[in-house]
């Protein structure tokens, strides 16, 4: 693999991976799936995973269609995409993002008595929007729209592709991985996470900038 698709690899990688936020996301995975067996978690585990990469991928391949469909340039995305991850990267850093998820995970579980039937929540709200969100949407279309051949199509999938499968690995542990991080760790990490995406994600806007105006 030469160093430029190392390169592609790396940034997709990181981004997603400060996008999906598995770490952030398994102490609510853990709370919504409280209620149910080993068997329900694993099932919600695989299943939201699934839906997202349904989601992520659909968007990914369909994303050139549709930029292309509505007369936007790349770089405009791409300028649009980095002040979108920034705004992300400040609630990260905040903590805003979390208190939208776990307000999410209170609305789910609102009202839930422990002998009713559980309530299946991989689809809303892990699979989306907390797995596969605006953001991560988003990030796929660019990414994707950026590939020049199907080799660097194949390494961004493959970078998405292995987030998810980390995701996967997360939430199947998630109930021991919470309790060895306890919360104050966990949000450490989270706003780490958005320092690292603040970065990505003022790059982007400089790059769509310097390309739509011809300033590289």
């Amino acid at each position: 693999m030469s160093a430029e698709l190392v390169s592609l690899f790396t940034a997709t990688f990181v981004t997603f991976f400060v996008l999906i936020d598995a770490l952030g996301v398994a102490p609510i995975f853990a709370t919504l799936t409280a209620q149910g067996d080993a068997a329900y978690r694993r099932r919600m585990a695989f299943k939201s995973t699934f839906v997202a990469t349904i989601i992520m991928f659909a968007f990914a391949f369909g994303g050139s269609w549709l930029l292309g469909a509505m007369h936007i340039s790349i770089d405009a995305f791409r300028a649009a995409g980095g002040v979108l991850l920034f705004l992300i990267a400040l609630d990260m850093v905040f903590e805003k993002r979390t208190e939208r998820r776990e307000h999410r995970a209170e609305e789910v579980l609102g009202g839930h008595k422990p002998d009713t039937e559980l309530d299946d929540v991989s689809v809303f709200p892990i699979g989306i929007p907390m797995i596969a969100g605006p953001g991560s949407i988003a990030t796929a279309m660019f990414y994707m729209s950026g590939a020049t051949d199907w080799t660097e199509k194949a390494v961004v999938l493959s970078a998405i592709g292995l987030n998810l499968l980390l995701t996967l690995i997360i939430f199947l542990a998630a109930g021991p991985l919470v309790r060895l991080m306890g919360a104050s760790v966990a949000g450490a990490m989270t706003r780490i996470l958005g320092v690292i995406l603040a970065a990505l994600s003022v790059q982007l806007l400089i790059d769509g900038i310097k390309g739509a105006f011809g300033l590289g």
